[in-house]
């Protein structure tokens, strides 16, 4: 990454530290210099090839066994953490991880993941992971919001055997969901998955606290899937209480009233429509799968204004 906020500008370096920067950028590859860092060593390069020359030339090589086992250790405490988050049903719609867990049971190896969103795209990083390398685009450092039709349109096109999803925020759609028109006239077929929270939650979550009110935060579970079906797409509504609306869907997808139902049932729920949103983007057809979400503490504190 560049030595920009994210590392504040370098100050997160011990005074010790011997800091090798790697970017094929070289002015990035320089970004804050001598102000509070200074590289040991500078290569102008890709970071993924360097590290994986690295590992080749230091065979025989073995790091410290205990720290390896803490760093496991910390791992499989954030993710018995993670489950246990999406086991918990919220007082109404679908838990945002329990979504993105489902998400991630389905995806396949030719998957590319375009991220447009905050609150939701925050959450499914930590949960989603990309089945290879480079397969992740995103805003970048600045989020920048409303990337994810356009970038969809040109991963598509650029690899048409990939399975392309746009994991969308109910915020960030609204700056590109009338690309629906042109995935229809063009005939790109990608996935979009928006989690409708009803909110700029990203947003809300510190403005709430520090202000005492989500005033301009507020949106409406609106339904996002019938705008795709009225462009030519596919739509499908997910829901805790059950429903889709189209598509051929294998398994126990029907209303279960006002009840959200057990986690079991809900994640069956959720992968079933997901799978058949996946076979409708392989007959051919843009589809949007509109995802309502309940309240998650999941990211509380996370500062954003």
């Amino acid at each position: 990454t560049v030595c920009d906020f994210r590392l504040s500008y370098g100050r997160l370096f011990g005074r010790g530290a011997a800091v090798v920067a790697v970017n094929r950028d070289r002015a990035q590859l320089l970004r804050n210099a001598d102000v509070f860092w200074r590289p040991r060593l500078a290569v102008q390069g890709d970071p993924g090839s360097l590290v994986v020359s690295l590992a080749r030339s230091l065979q025989g090589f073995s790091c410290p066994q205990e720290w390896l086992q803490r760093l496991r250790q910390a791992e499989a405490d954030t993710e018995r953490r993670n489950r246990a988050k999406a086991a918990v049903s919220p007082p109404c719609h679908l838990n945002p991880l329990a979504l993105l867990q489902g998400l991630e049971q389905v995806l396949p190896p030719q998957s590319l993941l375009v991220a447009d969103g905050g609150d939701f795209v925050g959450t499914a990083a930590y949960i989603v992971r990309p089945r290879r390398p480079l397969a992740w685009l995103d805003p970048g450092p600045f989020g920048t919001l409303g990337v994810g039709g356009g970038f969809a349109l040109g991963a598509k096109l650029c690899r048409p055997e990939a399975e392309v999803w746009v994991l969308y925020g109910d915020g960030s759609l609204g700056f590109s969901l009338m690309e629906f028109d042109t995935f229809v006239r063009h005939k790109v077929p990608v996935i979009a998955l928006v989690g409708n929270d009803a909110g700029w939650t990203q947003i809300s979550r510190e403005q709430l606290p520090l202000l005492g009110s989500a005033v301009g935060c507020r949106l409406a579970f609106s339904d996002y899937h019938a705008v795709a079906e009225a462009l030519g797409g596919r739509g499908f509504l997910l829901d805790s209480a059950g429903g889709d609306t189209k598509g051929d869907i294998k398994g126990d997808t029907g209303d279960t009233g006002d009840s959200p139902g057990d986690s079991g049932d809900i994640g069956d729920r959720v992968v079933a429509v997901l799978r058949a949103a996946q076979a409708e983007c392989h007959r051919g057809h843009p589809v949007l799968v509109n995802a309502l979400l309940g309240p998650s503490d999941f990211r509380e504190g996370s500062v954003s204004v």
